[in-house]
């Protein structure tokens, strides 16, 4: 009861904005290449203008922007099904991790250029690598970004979301792309899992491939969802030997432990349970449990909707714009730097 009283308000403000973005994107099918996140974060942003003291809401709004955000990374584990990922999306691994690694070193370099803050430029060189704003949210919590940088990542990210969106299926036709080398190419380079699932739909639509594409690209862009785990254990690393040189003249020690991020570990146990119960169970059972993670899946989507409800409202929208030249340009550096990699490691593979 005390955790009702003192976070109810809050929290319950976040789910009906969620609810209310939600309903809207499946209302208006166009609103599904920007997504319900993006636009629980504008909603948010417009309320944090006439809600300077929170009212009561406060405390729930933040354990809705770290908690909740958690909550929403583990459930995410069970929509990842590791023995599907191992059949097919290896293929696409040496294009994985050369996309993540450019995208990285891009942010790093425009990083020093443009003399960004280093965990905005970070939260977008692996939102832009990785998954958008799951990556986004994995890596947050470990890296102590506060939602001002989280919202300045998400709001980046998007923008080049809906752009990829519009043009990719375009530009694989006038590339002569095949169906799997535009699917690997969707799932390589777009960022945001409703993106890439805009982008390979519209692809299936115009070529009548009965939602082949669609598929393959899920699966590629999967398997970068795994790339969280080890981003996420290397920023655990560099943040454990920041804070060993902060307190070395104190005496202190600080481990591993300590600062790993331990939603990561049942995002993974979700992510081994989900391919263990399916690798097992057959008919009735089978159909039980994929309806089941399914429904978890959904949930987890839901909670980042929430999550960027409350990220929104605890931003300066004033703040964000006037800074938001620097990040963009880094943004585009790396989506087309990601876009480059891709395709060019397909065509010398010969995955085209």
């Amino acid at each position: 009861m005390e955790f009702l009283k003192k976070n109810g308000k809050g929290i319950l403000l976040c789910f009906l904005i969620a609810l209310a973005c939600r309903l809207l994107v499946v209302a208006v099918g166009a609103l599904e290449v920007i997504g319900a996140p993006v636009i629980a974060i504008i909603v948010g942003m417009v309320l944090a203008i006439w809600m300077k003291d929170k009212k009561g809401c406060g405390e729930g709004i933040a354990f809705t922007s770290k908690k909740v955000l958690q909550y929403a990374v583990i459930l995410l584990g069970f929509g990842l099904n590791l023995a599907t990922i191992g059949k097919v999306g290896m293929t696409s691994l040496p294009i994985i991790v050369s996309s993540i690694s450019t995208s990285l070193l891009a942010a790093f370099i425009m990083y020093k250029l443009l003399r960004i803050p280093g965990k905005t430029a970070a939260l977008i060189g692996i939102g832009s690598s990785i998954c958008g704003g799951s990556a986004i949210a994995a890596a947050a919590p470990v890296m102590e970004a506060d939602d001002e940088e989280i919202a300045q990542a998400i709001s980046v990210i998007f923008l080049f979301n809906v752009i990829a969106a519009l043009l990719f299926p375009a530009l694989g036709g006038w590339l002569g792309l095949t169906d799997t080398g535009f699917g690997l190419f969707a799932g390589t380079a777009v960022n945001d899992t409703s993106s890439v699932t805009a982008t390979a739909s519209t692809w299936d639509t115009l070529h009548g491939t009965n939602g082949a594409v669609l598929e393959y690209a899920t699966i590629v862009k999967l398997t970068r969802t795994l790339a969280i785990i080890p981003i996420t254990l290397a920023l655990a690393f560099v943040r454990m030997r920041r804070e060993e040189k902060e307190n070395r003249g104190e005496g202190k020690t600080v481990s591993l432990k300590s600062v790993f991020p331990m939603f990561i570990l049942y995002f993974v146990a979700a992510s081994v349970i989900t391919t263990v119960i399916t690798s097992f169970c057959s008919g009735t059972a089978l159909a039980a449990a994929n309806e089941v993670f399914g429904l978890l899946k959904q949930l987890s989507k839901f909670f980042i909707v929430m999550a960027m409800a409350a990220i929104g409202m605890n931003t300066d929208v004033v703040k964000l714009v006037k800074t938001g030249a620097k990040p963009i340009t880094l943004g585009f550096v790396c989506w087309i730097a990601i876009t480059i990699v891709s395709l060019t490691l397909q065509w010398v593979l010969g995955l085209w």
